[in-house]
């Protein structure tokens, strides 16, 4: 009876390959998911710019929680850099315990932008809960009549521009009046008062979908928390680490963009 050999597998799909093929391939597939990434927000900022043309449009000041959470990033990317740094000097453990402190800052900068939301809701800016004549909860996004008539102090809070110019509001009268009109002679506030709050509907949208790829990040820093506790990343070896740099980073600098498009730009 004769003996049969067992089937040999490849320990991993890069036997027999130099490292340096290793690295290029594991970057190029990172590099695809940014790119992926980038064209989702693209389009939503070019939705965002052909949206804002011509029409009466809210421009919203941050609250102090989106301030806060743009320095919980940074830090989290310093803490990342700082991991990468200790490890490439066969400092496993510091490295495991910058990294530990990336999670956390990552959470707190989820914490951070979740209250930043809540900030603007509490001004008007997202949704009001309705109730129905058999008393079920109905949800509707806020308007811009809705806005002006909420907590929201305009002047501070946010000012409502088209074409570029700010309107004046006149709080005693409650009236709403183009830049040009001197004489205050036509009231806009009938005008917009059923329009819907475009930009809060951006805004939300896209702190939410960053949120989503940010808690996904997070997830990718337990995993590399993990293997550098294992010793599968080293001083020898910290592709694995410094693929997941790559995507910290550019988390954070996707977050400070945003928050300059949607705050300082527009």
């Amino acid at each position: 009876m004769s003996e049969t050999k067992p089937t040999s597998y490849p320990k991993t799909v890069f036997e027999g390959l130099g490292p340096e093929v290793r690295e290029r391939t594991k970057k190029m597939l990172m590099y695809f998911i940014l790119f992926a990434v980038i064209m989702l927000f693209s389009g939503f900022t070019s939705a965002y710019i052909v949206s804002n043309a011509g029409q009466f449009w809210i421009d919203l000041q941050p609250t102090t929680w989106f301030w806060i959470s743009n320095l919980l990033i940074i830090a989290s990317s310093a803490m990342m850099w700082l991991s990468l740094k200790s490890l490439k000097r066969g400092r496993a453990s510091a490295g495991a315990i910058y990294l530990g402190l990336v999670f956390v800052l990552g959470l707190a900068f989820t914490g951070a932008q979740i209250k930043s939301w809540s900030g603007l809701q509490e001004l008007g800016m997202g949704w009001s809960v309705d109730l129905t004549e058999d008393g079920q909860k109905a949800y509707r996004w806020n308007d811009l009549g809705t806005v002006l008539e909420g907590p929201a102090v305009y002047g501070e809070d946010y000012v409502i521009k088209r074409n570029g110019q700010t309107l004046q509001f006149d709080a005693v009268s409650k009236k709403l009046f183009a830049e040009d009109d001197v004489l205050r002679t036509q009231d806009l506030r009938l005008r917009i008062s059923n329009m819907t709050n475009s930009a809060g509907s951006y805004i939300a949208i896209m702190v939410f979908i960053h949120l989503l790829h940010l808690l996904l990040g997070l997830a990718y820093v337990l995993v590399t928390i993990a293997r550098v506790m294992g010793g599968k990343i080293h001083k020898d070896d910290t592709l694995k680490l410094r693929t997941c740099g790559i995507y910290w980073h550019f988390l954070g600098g996707l977050w400070l963009y945003l928050f300059a498009f949607l705050f300082l730009i527009f």
